[in-house]
């Protein structure tokens, strides 16, 4: 049966997620790709590349953001969180950054931290995984809906 979540399990899911999908338009074409975030209860946080995603929201910042959590076709919840991209710069962006860095960073372990399965290197190198752009969602709306068998 399929049900409407409540506003407490909607952002249980966000918090505990850390892929998500941006959706953004720039008035004539839907633009969605995914990306890493988190959830702070009232912002999405991300980092970005300048590109396409950048244009379109520089130009349009509302945008929506969804999160599945998938078990299996009956057993699922997506949420959809509505609201408007806002670029960070300074204290903001470095903060941003922390707070990304800090809840993802276990995500992002590479095959050269796992010596016992791979050649020894002296360093890993992230600098591809860091991006230029640090961005926020303020979150005006929430929904989500769930299906459980």
């Amino acid at each position: 049966m399929i049900r409407d979540l409540s506003e407490e399990e909607i952002k249980n899911i966000l918090v505990s997620q850390v892929l998500g999908r941006l959706a953004c338009t720039d008035g004539n074409n839907p633009y969605v790709i995914p990306l890493t975030y988190i959830f702070d209860g009232k912002h999405i946080y991300g980092q970005t590349n300048a590109g396409k995603k950048l244009k379109i929201v520089r130009k349009n910042p509302k945008v929506c953001f969804e999160v599945d959590v998938l078990t299996d076709m009956f057993n699922w919840s997506s949420v959809l969180a509505f609201g408007k991209f806002e670029e960070l710069k300074d204290d903001d962006a470095h903060a941003a950054k922390d707070k990304l860095y800090n809840r993802i960073f276990p995500f992002l372990t590479g095959s050269a931290v796992h010596a016992h399965e791979h050649a020894t290197i002296s360093g890993i190198d992230d600098s591809s995984r860091k991006k230029k752009v640090m961005f926020r969602i303020k979150v005006s709306k929430l929904t989500g809906r769930a299906e459980k068998k």
